[in-house]
């Protein structure tokens, strides 16, 4: 008798080693500096938050999300279970696929931009997060647990739930918002980097909120900047060349003096 994996401890687990092991190629990869949008020495010299430090705070989001994970697998598990064995079409993943997209964004944009708005829960909850000045690929997760829970863990529940997307198609979707999540943090702009490519949401992007003058801006997270675009936050940049290698992400001239 063969021994198997049920749909639902992948779909738990298989993102949380997508996100190391993909976190680690980028890391490798850290020491291009003609394609970093940092020195690699001010990654060591202006975050607030030693490496250590981050991979327990990421360790302990990641227990959080598969305890909720498997509660939320158990208590959707009759339903799933019956649509398991059930293919769909390629229309009908696709549908789910963006669906999930869509509620994700939506949830991380507005309860991110609170976040920032609200002076005492950036204080105590979203600033730890931006203790990365400089963002690198296994910080992605690197947040408050209360924030982690109801920014990440609850955003990917309302995704499962709202989509309607089985166990086995989470494995693809969460690894996938994983994938991405991590690049946005990556601090790296690669030649022919398919996100680059597809999502004007990138690292970027994303370096743009990281810096002081663009933390009221480019809230959007992980995927589409529409709510950016639709409310006022977007924060146009220009990449330019730094004179010891590698990119800068520059506001436009507008935003120079906000």
């Amino acid at each position: 008798m063969g021994f198997t994996v049920s749909d639902e401890l992948l779909g738990t687990f298989v993102p949380i080693v997508v996100y190391w092991i993909y976190s680690g190629i980028y890391m490798c990869l850290g020491s291009f500096e003609d394609y970093r949008l940092h020195s690699k020495k001010d990654e060591d010299e202006k975050n607030l938050v030693s490496k250590q430090t981050v991979v327990k705070g990421v360790l302990l989001q990641q227990t959080v999300q598969a305890v909720v994970a498997i509660l939320l697998f158990t208590v959707t598990g009759s339903d799933a279970g019956a649509s398991a064995g059930q293919p769909s079409s390629l229309i009908v993943l696709a549908r789910q696929f963006v669906t999930a997209m869509l509620v994700m964004d939506t949830w991380q944009y507005f309860l991110h931009r609170y976040f920032h708005h609200n002076k005492f829960l950036y204080r105590h909850l979203h600033s730890q997060h931006h203790r990365l000045v400089v963002p690198y690929a296994f910080g992605a997760l690197y947040n408050h647990p209360l924030e982690g829970l109801l920014l990440d863990t609850v955003g990917g529940a309302l995704s499962f739930l709202l989509s309607g997307m089985s166990p086995r198609t989470s494995i693809f979707f969460f690894s996938f918002a994983t994938i991405k999540t991590v690049d946005d943090h990556c601090g790296l702009l690669l030649p022919g980097n398919l996100f680059h490519i597809f999502f004007r949401n990138n690292s970027a992007y994303h370096d743009v909120h990281h810096q002081l003058y663009g933390s009221k801006y480019n809230f959007s997270q992980p995927f589409f900047i529409m709510w950016d675009r639709i409310l006022g936050t977007y924060m146009p940049y220009s990449l330019e060349k730094r004179a010891d290698g590698g990119f800068e992400a520059r506001p436009t001239k507008e935003y120079k003096d906000d």
